[in-house]
């Protein structure tokens, strides 16, 4: 599960840079790199919500358990 989890954030991570790559690359016109970006975006904006929806299933399902951080004396 954590692998997946792992993927899912590497795949926001590229959809990102997706996105920033078309911002700065010079194409044909300005609408194909604006409907490029946008696209890019908006799978970063899925994949962080299916990202979310998935660690709350796996936490309700008892798949991954929530540590918390150390206390320190």
């Amino acid at each position: 599960m954590k692998t997946v989890m792992v993927l899912m954030l590497v795949g926001v991570l590229v959809a990102l840079a997706s996105a920033g790559v078309f911002m700065l690359r010079k194409p044909g016109s300005e609408d194909e790199r604006g409907q490029r970006m946008a696209r890019a975006l908006a799978l970063r904006v899925a994949l962080s919500v299916a990202l979310f929806l998935f660690i709350l299933l796996s936490w309700s399902m008892g798949w991954v358990q929530p540590t918390g951080l150390p206390v320190g004396r």
